[in-house]
């Protein structure tokens, strides 16, 4: 039984079936759990709906830095965040990779007010960073309370070393089955056992065979494989472990 920890199911699906269809053949593959988050605020309605309809799917809601500017107090409320399908905030984070450094006080000010919606509430965070570890750091360094995950993570050991040291857990996704992704299967090979999860970031990143398809919650489970083999553990043993990771990140979850 696996968990696919990241899937954006508010995504279109049609050209693959549908929703439904995905989230079928998920659990035909053994992907027993869902947690879909939302990067744009206008999904947060439908990832809350798909939980509340789903037993085995939950929801992280954040609104991704793309969005820099925006109010996240005008689109996350409190009632949404006491909902007992809605396990964290997420994803949520810095990306400087494309965007233009005017954006950057932008993005951390909506980086911010998510981060202050986590504390309020005593939940886990999903963070997405990218091109922008050292200011992902500082940031989070001054929220000492939070706690949660660094979602699909491709970033060094430097701050991989960093987050553990707070707790924080990994997720890793179809990136680490890539032929060209030896780093980051490096720094997954120093990363506790304790602190991994697993994710397809659907319906992106679509892992070794399937590169190339748009990317579903079934395919996690190269993923995993992959993390298997890198900690030279059974699948299956893997697989359990990554269950009880997930128990302990999202404390709202009952599996």
């Amino acid at each position: 039984m696996l968990i696919d920890t990241h899937c954006h199911l508010t995504y279109d699906f049609s050209q693959i079936g549908g929703t439904d269809a995905v989230i079928a053949r998920a659990e035909n593959a053994g992907v027993r759990y869902l947690i879909c988050p939302t990067a744009d605020p206008e999904d947060i309605n439908a990832a809350i709906k798909i939980a509340n309809e789903n037993r085995n799917i939950f929801a992280t809601i954040g609104i991704h830095p793309e969005h820099a500017g925006i109010c996240a107090r005008d689109y996350i409320t409190d009632e949404i965040l006491n909902n007992p399908r809605v396990v964290g905030v997420g994803e949520i984070g810095l990306d400087y990779h494309e965007m233009t450094s005017d954006t950057r006080t932008a993005q951390a000010e909506l980086f911010e007010s998510q981060l202050e919606m986590a504390c309020n509430h005593k939940l886990p965070v999903a963070i997405h960073t990218r091109d922008a570890e050292d200011d992902t750091a500082a940031i989070l360094a001054r929220f000492p309370d939070i706690c949660g995950v660094m979602h699909c993570f491709t970033s060094g050991w430097n701050l991989a070393k960093k987050m553990l040291d707070r707790g924080f857990y990994f997720s890793a996704s179809g990136i680490l089955t890539f032929k060209n992704a030896g780093d980051i299967r490096e720094t997954f090979s120093r990363i506790p056992l304790d602190r991994l999860v697993v994710e397809t970031d659907s319906p992106y990143c679509a892992p070794v065979p399937y590169r190339g398809r748009q990317c579903e919650p079934a395919y996690v489970v190269e993923t995993a494989k992959v993390l298997a083999e890198i900690k030279n553990i059974p699948f299956e043993k893997m697989s359990d472990i990554i269950i009880e990771n997930v128990k302990q990140l999202y404390p709202k979850i009952e599996l």
